[in-house]
């Protein structure tokens, strides 16, 4: 296994497939800062270093944990190496498309997208996956395999359908932290002392979300047993309603997606 990339999101996935069992000799990362490379090796023991070749060389999967930017930089120098070991690619960086990809690894290269989101540094990530038809079984199965390490898979149908990921789970979990934020702040406006508020946004926030994970998922079924008629909840849910929360949430998802487009003409 190796990975190119040992930011946070790389982090996520050494820590995911450790605890899953994988032993920290069978992992080797490339890593440019040395500081970067000498934390990796002092938290999980693995091999870390600045000589991408060398880390990918014997890679049965190789994970690019790269921003968008830095990506063909890195791997069309490799192209060689990769069309001769052909070892599963998976890419984390956000829009850069299939085509793109294959062209800097090699044709018969399989190449696998995932979007992961940030919870995965704490092992409760949602990512979406996408694959052509030409990808086999076992090396979807090699993708799936690392990315649950980190949380919950979803296959996509098509490759599109990865920008609208970006936009829903990859940046979701800002929005989520922006209405906390304001809600914390709002009730300090309202006299509640800080740390109060703030202890009881990230509860509320933290509950939120494991009682959805632990129904049956139906959030609007959710949301309405919370809402008593002509109660405080339907009070502030009025407001929303009336501000067009609604609205805004489909502008901001449109914004994200439309940029995670961009990413892919720009560094595609």
């Amino acid at each position: 296994m190796a990975i190119v990339g040992g930011g946070n999101m790389g982090r996520a996935l050494i820590s995911g497939l450790l605890r899953r069992g994988m032993l920290p000799e069978d992992v080797r990362v490339a890593e440019v800062s040395p500081e970067a490379g000498a934390s990796l090796t002092r938290d999980f023991a693995v091999r870390a270093g600045a000589d991408t070749r060398a880390a990918i060389g014997s890679a049965s999967v190789v994970i690019i944990a790269l921003k968008p930017q830095d990506v063909a930089a890195l791997l069309a120098p490799l192209k060689p190496l990769l069309s001769e070991t052909r070892p599963v690619v998976i890419s984390i960086a956000a829009g850069i498309r299939i085509a793109s990809l294959q062209a800097w690894c090699g044709a018969d290269v399989p190449v696998v997208r995932a979007m992961p989101n940030r919870p995965a540094l704490v092992g409760a990530g949602m990512t979406g996956l996408f694959a052509t038809p030409k990808v086999s079984r076992s090396a979807r199965a090699a993708a799936a395999h690392v990315l649950s390490a980190v949380g919950e898979i979803v296959w996509l149908a098509n490759e599109e359908a990865l920008d609208v990921v970006t936009a829903l789970s990859g940046s979701g979990p800002a929005y989520l932290f922006l209405l906390a934020e304001a809600m914390m702040h709002a009730a300090v406006s309202l006299g509640l002392e800080h740390e109060a508020a703030r202890r009881l946004a990230v509860g509320t926030l933290y509950g939120a979300g494991v009682l959805a994970q632990a129904s049956d998922g139906d959030l609007a079924r959710l949301r309405t047993e919370v809402t008593s008629k002509g109660g405080t909840t339907e009070a502030a849910l009025q407001m929303f309603a009336a501000a067009d929360l609604s609205g805004t949430v489909m502008q901001a998802l449109q914004a994200a997606a439309e940029r995670s487009r961009e990413l892919a003409r720009q560094f595609g």
